[in-house]
C-alpha cells in the first residue's frame, strides 16, 4: 500500500497543524457551485419539477387546479336532482302551480284511446313486470352461486326489497296528494304518481343492474340497456295515450325511480367491491 504523500513543511513550522481545506470539494457543498465531486445537484441547475411552478389546490396545498371532480360530485347529481325534481313536482300537483295547467293541456292534445296504448301500459302492470324480475333475480342467484361467490343471495335480496318499496312509497303519495283522474277515466282520485310507470322503472331497472355485470358483451349490454328504456318510453306513452294518467304523474314516477335505483346501483357496486377485496386471489391465497 503505498501512502498518500504529504506536503513538506517549512523550516518555520514548529508541531502539527490543523488539516487545510480543500477548495474543490469544499466549494462543491455551497450555493451555486456546481464541482464534480458533489453528491448533491447544485442549485444553479434548474429543478426538474420545481415547486414554485406547482399550481395549488383550493385550500392551498400542491395540487392540480381545477379539482377533479369526484365522486360525490356524481352522486349529488344522481340523487339530488331527480329528487328536487319530485318535490317540485308534488308541491305543483298539491298546491295547483301553473304545472298542473300546462300538464292538463298536454294532457289533452295526447290522450286517443287504442288497442296499442292499452298493451303498452299494461307492460307496466304488477302481473307482466314482476315476474320479468323474478325470472332475472333466479337467473342472476344462479350465476352467483355457481360462481362461489360467499353473498350469492345478496344482489336478489336487495332488488327483491327494493321492489317492494315501491307500493309502500306510491301508496301513501297517491292519498297525500289526492288528484284526480284525466276525463278519459272513472272519476276517482289518487293518481299521483303513477304506479305503474314506478312498478316498470323498478322492476325492469333492477332485472338490467343485475344482468350487466353478467354481460361480457359491450353490445349485449347495450341491447338490455335499449330494451329498458324502450319499455320505460312504451308503458308511459300508453298510460298517457290511453288517459290513464297526467303526464306529470309519469315523470314525478321517473324521478322516484331513479333515486330508488340509483341507491340500488350503489348498493351493488360496493357489494361487489367487498366480496373482490374478500376473496384471495389464486396466487396468493391459501394452497
Amino acid at each position: 500500500m503505498r501512502d498518500t504523500p504529504r506536503p513538506e513543511g517549512t523550516p518555520g513550522d514548529i508541531g502539527p497543524r490543523p488539516p487545510q481545506l480543500r477548495p474543490g470539494r469544499a466549494l462543491a457543498h455551497t450555493t451555486g457551485a456546481s464541482g464534480s465531486g458533489s453528491p448533491h445537484r447544485s442549485d444553479s441547475r434548474p429543478s426538474q419539477t420545481p415547486r414554485g411552478a406547482r399550481p395549488s389546490g383550493p385550500d392551498g396545498r400542491l395540487g392540480t387546479t381545477p379539482p377533479v371532480p369526484g365522486r360525490p360530485t356524481s352522486l349529488l347529481l344522481l340523487l339530488g336532482l331527480p329528487a328536487l325534481c319530485f318535490a317540485l313536482i308534488t308541491w305543483q300537483v298539491v298546491a295547483g302551480g301553473p304545472l298542473v295547467g300546462l300538464d292538463e293541456a298536454v294532457s289533452r292534445a295526447l290522450v286517443r284511446p287504442d288497442r296499442l296504448s292499452e298493451t303498452l301500459s299494461d307492460l307496466g302492470g304488477v302481473p307482466v313486470a314482476v315476474p320479468v324480475l323474478a325470472a332475472v333475480l333466479a337467473y342472476v342467484t344462479w350465476r352467483h352461486r355457481r360462481a362461489g361467490g360467499a353473498r350469492w343471495w345478496l344482489p336478489a335480496a336487495a332488488a327483491a326489497l327494493l321492489m317492494a318499496l315501491v307500493p309502500a312509497l306510491v301508496v301513501p303519495l297517491k292519498e297525500l296528494t289526492d288528484r284526480p283522474g284525466t276525463p278519459a277515466v272513472p272519476p276517482a282520485t289518487g293518481y299521483y304518481p303513477s304506479g305503474h310507470t314506478a312498478t316498470a322503472a323498478v322492476a325492469y331497472g333492477a332485472a338490467a343492474l343485475l344482468l350487466l355485470p353478467w354481460l361480457a358483451s359491450v353490445h349485449a349490454r347495450r341491447a338490455v340497456l335499449a330494451v329498458y328504456a324502450a319499455l320505460n318510453l312504451g308503458v308511459a306513452f300508453g298510460l298517457t295515450r290511453r288517459g290513464y294518467h297526467w303526464p306529470l304523474d309519469v315523470v314525478a314516477s321517473w324521478c322516484l325511480s331513479t333515486v330508488l335505483l340509483v341507491g340500488l346501483w350503489l348498493f351493488l357496486s360496493g357489494s361487489s367491491r367487498r366480496t373482490s377485496a374478500g376473496t384471495p386471489s389464486p396466487r396468493t391465497g391459501p394452497s
